[in-house]
């Protein structure tokens, strides 16, 4: 009797567990196209859809959510084992490009620090506020008249937040006034970059940073030294000198007058040791270069910033006057100031269009045009050219792209900032969300591309995955502080899905870790779904 009820009790059970399934298969039936996430959740099955006429026939296989190839999870956790990785901050997302469904995840939601990865932001919102083809003109007015060949009066260089503006342009200007008949300036040389506020240097940027050109100081007129576009920069080249025991020859590009050189270095006999050093003194104007330099080696060639980005500009457009035979006369002064509301336009000169600097800007991780970008941003969106109001038009963009605003803070535009907080997910989530826009081909573009040896197609990635499948097919932004390496971007596996991904690490010691992330991206790229 007792086995009989048993038997009776466990068909019953049996019988309900199959009237249960039949119900949840009418209600897929009836939810067609739904992502299933709930079912999935309850049963702990995967569910895999059946094309068939205009309904659907549903397969199901016992495989337990949220990924549909633990063979694909157990690769990547493999490669997040390392033991390189320990101690390290890790946040890693990778997710479908088509429908953003979730691939793997590993601490996607923790805060971590962006570094230049940060320039995907700044960039898409650069993009959305401001247009592809918006440019950043470039002025030169007078207040003055022009009497015979002399212009009497003040000359007033104003620049509205031009990153690209280059010595030629300067020559140019000066080759306009030439042929208008001015021979003679009789005022002041004043230089107009109220465009922007007056604070040069972004509130987390480190006092070391500031002598390098990665952290020069912002000002809405500056000048760039090659079309690298490496704004309130000149490039210092040190070669060996004639003999032994000889000073090296320094050269500037472009030349200046308001930079003070100490050369304390001195060239050495050949195959030596090359130990050239090239330091700006801190709140000067002012390089000093130590070190030996062996006879017949290589020059030494680094990028260095100028103190004040605006009375360099005036001086460099001064030496650009006299080389196109023009004086100024009188008691004329190089001074920063704004420009009367009556003068009178002499020349004018456009930058490249925005989609043009997106190039140099995501692909060489050009902070200069990113800290610019922020306060161009704040200047057309509120009629302040501050990182305030900048950041301000970045938070508003970042929710409207999907980034969660209470897992984000916002304190640059470049990632030079160790205060800035993003996560792998939100940055998914935004290469997500701007594949919609009409940019996006111009953005996607400018990412560097993985193994690509042109400097303005592979960028800061053209010396990393330079093999298939991943050569040409990694279209990601880099980024690099101490303690800090991150990549974020798009992929393609080998049977054509587009994945988006984020891989940030922090507080790493020692090596950069980044064969790590290229072999996360590398397995994506070998990976076949189907």
């Amino acid at each position: 009797m007792f086995e009989q009820k048993s038997y009776k009790k466990y068909v019953l059970l049996f019988f309900t567990f199959i009237f249960i399934i039949c119900l949840q298969g009418n209600h897929l039936e009836q939810v067609k196209g739904s992502e299933d996430i709930d079912i999935k959740k309850n049963i702990g099955e995967k569910v895999e859809q059946i094309g068939k006429g205009n309904g659907y026939i549903r397969k199901l296989s016992l495989q337990k959510p949220p990924l549909r190839d633990k063979a694909l999870k157990q690769k990547l956790d493999d490669v997040l084992a390392d033991e390189r990785l320990e101690g390290v901050s890790i946040g890693v997302s990778v997710q479908k490009a088509q429908d953003a469904e979730k691939i793997y995840n590993y601490h996607g939601n923790h805060h971590l620090h962006p570094a230049s990865n940060m320039k995907l932001l700044t960039g898409a919102a650069a993009l959305d506020v401001l247009g592809p083809d918006y440019q950043f003109p470039t002025e030169l007015v007078t207040d003055g008249k022009l009497k015979g060949s002399v212009l009497q009066g003040d000359l007033f260089l104003i620049s509205k937040g031009n990153p690209t503006l280059l010595k030629k342009d300067l020559d140019q200007f000066a080759k306009k006034l030439k042929e208008k008949g001015i021979q003679k300036i009789n005022g002041n040389l004043i230089g107009d970059d109220s465009w922007y506020d007056n604070i040069r240097y972004s509130q987390d940027l480190n006092w070391s940073d500031e002598y390098n050109y990665t952290g020069a100081p912002v000002s809405a007129l500056t000048l760039s030294p090659d079309e690298d576009y490496d704004t309130s920069s000149v490039i210092v080249e040190v070669f060996p000198g004639e003999k032994q025991d000889a000073p090296p020859t320094v050269k500037l590009t472009p030349e200046t007058s308001i930079m003070k050189i100490t050369n304390k270095a001195k060239t050495v006999e050949a195959n030596t040791n090359h130990s050239i050093t090239v330091e700006r003194q801190h709140g000067e104007n002012h390089l000093l270069i130590e070190g030996e330099i062996p006879l017949q080696a290589k020059q030494t060639k680094v990028w260095r910033s100028v103190e004040d980005p605006t009375i360099y500009t005036l001086d460099i457009f001064k030496q650009s006057l006299e080389e196109h035979g023009i004086q100024i006369i009188g008691k004329s002064k190089i001074q920063r100031g704004k420009a009367p509301k009556k003068t009178t336009l002499l020349t004018s000169k456009q930058s490249i269009p925005l989609k043009e600097i997106m190039i140099p800007f995501m692909k060489l991780s050009n902070n200069g045009i990113g800290e610019m970008l922020v306060k161009e941003m704040g200047q057309v969106a509120h009629g302040e050219g501050s990182w305030e109001k900048g950041l301000e038009v970045m938070e508003e963009k970042a929710v409207e792209f999907g980034m969660d605003e209470d897992h984000i803070l916002l304190r640059d535009g470049s990632g030079m900032s160790h205060k800035n907080i993003v996560t792998a997910d939100s940055l998914t989530q935004l290469l997500y969300e701007v594949q919609d826009e009409t940019w996006f081909p111009i953005f996607e573009n400018a990412q560097p591309i993985a193994g690509e040896p042109e400097r303005m197609v592979g960028g800061s990635l053209r010396f990393r995955m330079t093999e298939e499948p991943v050569k040409g097919n990694v279209k990601a932004k880099t980024g690099s502080l101490t303690g800090v390496n991150t990549l974020s971007g798009y992929v393609t596996s080998r049977d054509g899905e587009k994945m988006i991904f984020s891989i940030l690490f922090n507080n790493q010691i020692g090596s950069t870790l980044t064969d790590i992330q290229d072999e996360i991206v590398t397995i994506l790229a070998e990976h076949e779904f189907k």
